[in-house]
C-alpha cells in the first residue's frame, strides 16, 4: 500500500546528500521551508553577523537523527527532530524539522 510513497518520492523528490557519523548517503526526499502565518523571519543579530532562524521540512524514506546534515542546493541542514508516519501499521515515512547549519570559525 505504502508503495506510492516511494513512487512519488523516485519521480517528484529532490536529490540530497544525508551526512551521518557513518558516512553520505545520497536519497530523494521533499524539502520546503516552514511557513508561518504571518511570514515574519524568525531571526537575530550577532556580533557576527545575521542568523537565520527560519526551519524547514524534510519528507522521505531515510530516517534521520538529531545531528545529521542534510545537503540541498548549496545548502546544509541540520536536523532537529525526526518522527516516523504510519497508515494503518506500515511505515510510509519520516517528517523531520530541520534547521540551516552555522559555519564553523575558521
Amino acid at each position: 500500500m505504502t508503495d506510492w510513497v516511494g513512487y512519488v518520492l523516485k519521480r517528484y523528490g529532490q536529490e540530497t546528500l544525508v551526512r551521518t557519523p557513518t558516512g553520505d548517503l545520497p536519497v530523494k526526499a521533499f524539502l520546503q521551508p516552514i511557513t508561518k502565518e504571518n511570514e515574519q523571519v524568525m531571526d537575530s543579530v550577532t556580533a557576527l553577523g545575521w542568523i537565520d532562524g527560519r526551519l524547514w521540512l524534510y519528507l522521505g524514506r531515510m530516517v534521520l537523527s538529531p545531528g545529521d546534515r542534510v545537503v540541498w542546493n548549496d545548502y546544509t541542514f541540520r536536523v532537529r527532530s525526526c518522527r516516523p508516519y504510519y497508515i494503518g501499521q506500515e511505515l510510509t515515512h519520516y517528517w523531520a524539522v530541520l534547521e540551516q547549519a552555522k559555519e564553523a570559525a575558521t
